[in-house]
């Protein structure tokens, strides 16, 4: 299962080359600020109903989400990481630190890791076990955060 995800990582993050060519460096960085906040949103539906008011739980609710954390991870969004958008370009501004296009293999690890625990987190929804997606919600939350953490300019 290892490889299936070191290889998906590789192609999602490979597809930059091709697919950015065809896409301005300053839509690059709107269309992946676009897709983070819409997961962000995403993310803090699940954390409305699991964590900070629980019963407000509607299953149905948290799956979608799950489902749109996990479309959006599994979306080929290297492609937006592309030539030129490694700074600021025209009204478009990026937290990307440099160091993002310099350490490809440590991306390609935390990609990795944050599709699988995005995957994960929308099979547990599916169950509807609040407990259960609880833990795994705090998993992706991780796994995303551990990029930021990593290769992300504080505002």
């Amino acid at each position: 299962m290892q490889i299936k995800q070191a290889l998906f990582a590789a192609l999602i993050l490979g597809l930059g080359t091709g697919a950015s060519a065809q896409v301005k460096p300053e839509d690059q960085i709107k269309f992946r600020k676009a897709g983070y906040s819409f997961m962000s949103w995403n993310m803090g539906k699940i954390k409305a109903q699991t964590i900070d008011n629980p019963s407000s739980f509607n299953k149905d609710q948290v799956l979608a989400a799950a489902n749109l954390i996990a479309a959006t991870a599994n979306s080929g969004m290297g492609a937006l990481f592309g030539a030129a958008t490694d700074k600021d370009v025209g009204s478009q501004k990026t937290r990307v630190k440099p160091e993002f296009f310099q350490q490809q293999d440590e991306v390609r690890k935390l990609a990795v890791s944050f599709v699988k625990e995005a995957n994960e987190l929308q099979k547990v929804a599916a169950t509807g076990d609040v407990a259960a997606i609880k833990v795994q919600f705090g998993k992706t939350g991780e796994s995303c955060k551990a990029c930021h953490d990593k290769f992300r300019k504080d505002e």
